[in-house]
């Protein structure tokens, strides 16, 4: 008898009973004989004895339901489940979150059983360190097989493929040019004959000894290329690209120290070390979803689109602001216009006097312009000044003129610190409108 059904939160998620088609409560009934799909009924269609189909009244049966202990004598199997579930959904920690799913306990319940029975349990760490050692043991005792290639490749000396391979030929398994490639050399002449002293016989003995430590050497660089694939440089970088930057860096840092492990170990030190980036790039993440408030993974995208929208934003006043600052300096604009910016660059007009004029400014959308009447208009647009710093110029004269009772071209062009031309035509438009008296 199976005493163990599968828990679902909502009831209506549950298979109907195939008699009554009633959505099943626990306990319900489970033909032991039928199926698959199983054949579910209803404890009242189980005691009428339903029939249908190949189903028979006698046939076997099993009982499910999760009404019963497993861990705790508190905890039923259901509660157990609905646990599981809810740190799952709402994740590790956030306990509160978790006491409001699962409704019949209490936070420092949750959090006190979940402690105890799966994080430290002895039976639950027992048995994942048995299935590590087996895994280990596995990977020890099993023979990694290589497929050999039927036809390895032949880079022409001296090609691109070659110099990729640093010399290295696959149907020889050597390279073109050695370690050490003149360790022969201190050989040639030697010659061992019956007349040598002990002392030269123990000479050339020795020069013969180094090198056969000069060959290990050679032999052991070699293996260290074939084990850690360093032979194909590009492909070798290729694989690397997969990584972060930070992390494509810490390879080029430890590549120096591959020789002093294996492959195998080498490559589970840059994987860890990129699920250590991983796991910090994301848990910096969450703080910042913290400290803005944000508590769920919903609120989480809804942040992530207003912060880009924020930036997109922000770029654009960046923008804006940098125009404005360019466009009170015709040399300015004119740099500004020659860069990247995406805005094609003014052609000036030449005058008679053959002197270079600049165009009208075009005033359109500029901030400030509803606040200019027709002939600060066309005074801005001659002086090529952008109505917010023409505004500011005219308030701060306007004060000093009644201030003071009357202005010079002097004062104002201590107060505008703008070309002394545009001061003068700016300073001439006020008096000759009207808004300040001439000293």
């Amino acid at each position: 008898m199976d005493r163990l059904a599968p828990f679902v939160s909502d009831p209506f998620d549950q298979p109907p009973c195939r008699g009554c088609s009633s959505y099943l409560m626990e306990p319900y009934i489970k033909c032991a004989d039928c199926g698959p799909p199983p054949l579910l009924i209803c404890l009242q269609c189980f005691t009428r004895g339903f029939e249908y189909k190949k189903h028979q009244s006698d046939h076997s049966y099993e009982i499910m339901t999760s009404d019963f202990p497993i861990l705790d004598p508190n905890w039923r199997a259901q509660e157990e489940m609905a646990l599981l579930e809810a740190v799952m959904d709402c994740g590790f920690g956030n306990w509160q979150d978790v006491a409001n799913q699962m409704r019949t306990k209490s936070k420092e319940d949750c959090e006190k059983h979940y402690m105890k029975h799966f994080v430290n349990n002895p039976l639950f760490s027992s048995t994942l360190l048995s299935l590590k050692q087996s895994e280990e043991s596995k990977d020890l005792d099993t023979a990694i097989t290589f497929r050999p290639s039927d036809e390895p490749p032949r880079p022409a000396f001296d090609s691109a493929l070659s110099r990729d391979m640093a010399g290295y030929m696959p149907a020889r398994a050597d390279f073109v040019e050695e370690f050490d490639n003149y360790a022969e050399w201190d050989l040639r002449d030697i010659d061992f004959v019956e007349d040598d002293s002990d002392i030269l016989h123990a000479l050339k003995l020795a020069v013969v000894d180094i090198y056969h430590s000069r060959l290990k050497e050679r032999q052991r660089r070699k293996k260290i290329l074939r084990d850690h694939g360093l032979i194909n440089l590009r492909k070798f970088q290729i694989l690397e690209r997969r990584y972060p930057k930070e992390v494509q860096d810490l390879c080029e840092a430890m590549r120096h120290f591959a020789r002093l492990v294996g492959p195998i170990e080498h490559d589970k030190f840059i994987e860890s070390q990129t699920l250590d980036f991983e796991l910090r790039k994301e848990i910096k993440r969450l703080q910042e979803y913290r400290l803005a408030g944000v508590f769920t993974f919903r609120g989480a995208r809804v942040y992530d689109c207003l912060k880009v929208h924020r930036e997109e934003e922000r770029l654009k006043r960046c923008m804006l602001t940098d125009l404005l600052q360019c466009l009170q300096d015709s040399t300015a604009c004119q740099q500004w216009l020659h860069s990247d910016s995406g805005i094609n660059p003014v052609t000036p007009i030449l005058s008679s006097a053959g002197r270079r004029n600049a165009p009208p400014l075009n005033l359109t959308g500029l901030p400030g312009t509803e606040k200019l009447n027709d002939k600060e208009k066309e005074l801005c647009q001659m002086v090529r000044l952008v109505p917010g710093a023409y505004l500011e110029y005219k308030s701060a004269l306007m004060n000093e003129s009644s201030r003071l009772g009357g202005l010079k071209l002097a004062q104002a062009r201590t107060l505008i610190k703008i070309d002394v031309n545009k001061t003068r035509k700016i300073y001439d438009f006020l008096i000759r409108e009207g808004y300040i008296t001439k000293a």
